[in-house]
């Protein structure tokens, strides 16, 4: 049976329940910033639960994954909007489109390179943008994978998880990428992280594992207790553990480098818990849809 020691769990109520919280970063300002998906607005909280907002136009862009850059702003995809937006922690908003049509940018992260770098999920591209709005796009070899998260690796690789074509991919700073299908059938990869042992950890949403990539592809998958837990997203903690999002089964798990996996149910039923980090305050900080963001605080 899986470990449960004591965490502690405080919620925020910050929107309205459609709203969607979604996607959550540390900001360089020592607060915690978000996404709304489904009213177009870019949160702010701090550690101790104040709560600010900035609006995006149209309402409708979508803002998703978020990300801390290079340059002490926050970047994230609009990806009704096809876009990617940057705000300032003033809140001075940007909006840069994209090259491609309906391109759909989904995850992002600031990559080795002092630029940010994005998946295209509805056409099979990872993008990269400077931090002044250049845009480059690179295809993939594979057409419908839907990539989807984005993460750099200890390799100077930016490491990508592709949802349709069930592998996970790796994008060097020139463009050229390697797939590695997973081991499980339908395991539909999401969440992906750099991990403090030198590999990547990722979700698989369809198959209800936690899956470990090394750089050179040797892959290690861990089955969570509930098969039907559907994880969303993972971010890695400063002790060598990775937290990942239960979002069919209302918890948050953590996993330890060897594999061992504890879960802890968030207070509030069927609360959809999506984008998850780290926060400055050391604890761990989840979105969750129903108009929260949770900090969870352990020992």
């Amino acid at each position: 049976m899986p470990s449960r020691p004591p965490v502690a769990i405080a919620e925020f109520s910050v929107s309205a329940g459609g709203a969607g919280p979604y996607g959550i970063t540390a900001g360089p300002d020592g607060a915690l910033w978000f996404t709304t998906v489904h009213d177009g607005r870019i949160g702010r909280i701090t550690p101790g639960g104040d709560v600010t907002f900035h609006q995006l136009e149209p309402a409708s862009s979508g803002p998703s994954i978020i990300t801390a850059g290079p340059d002490d702003a926050l970047w994230f995809t609009e990806f009704r909007s096809h876009r990617i937006g940057r705000i300032t922690t003033a809140g001075d908003i940007t909006s840069f489109p994209l090259p491609t049509p309906d391109a759909g940018p989904f995850g992002i992260t600031a990559g080795p390179d002092d630029a940010l770098w994005f998946t295209e999920a509805n056409v099979d591209r990872i993008g990269r943008i400077t931090p002044d709005g250049q845009v480059t796009e690179f295809p993939l070899p594979l057409s419908g994978a839907f990539p989807s998260a984005i993460a750099g690796g200890p390799d100077g690789r930016l490491w990508f998880t592709m949802n349709q074509a069930n592998a996970i991919g790796a994008i060097g700073r020139d463009g050229d990428v390697a797939v590695h299908p997973l081991p499980t059938p339908a395991g539909a990869p999401v969440g992906i992280t750099a991990g403090a042992d030198g590999a990547m950890w990722f979700v698989e949403i369809g198959t209800g594992h936690i899956g470990r990539i090394t750089p050179d592809g040797k892959f290690d998958e861990f089955a969570l207790p509930d098969r039907a837990s559907r994880p969303h997203a993972i971010a890695a903690d400063g002790d060598g553990n990775c937290w990942f999002t239960e979002w069919g089964a209302n918890r948050i798990g953590r996993i330890t480098p060897d594999g061992r996996i504890d879960e802890h149910d968030l207070p509030t039923p069927a609360s959809e818990p999506h984008g998850i980090t780290q926060g400055p305050d050391g604890a761990i900080w989840t979105a969750l849809e129903i108009g929260t963001i949770a900090r969870l605080t352990a020992p």
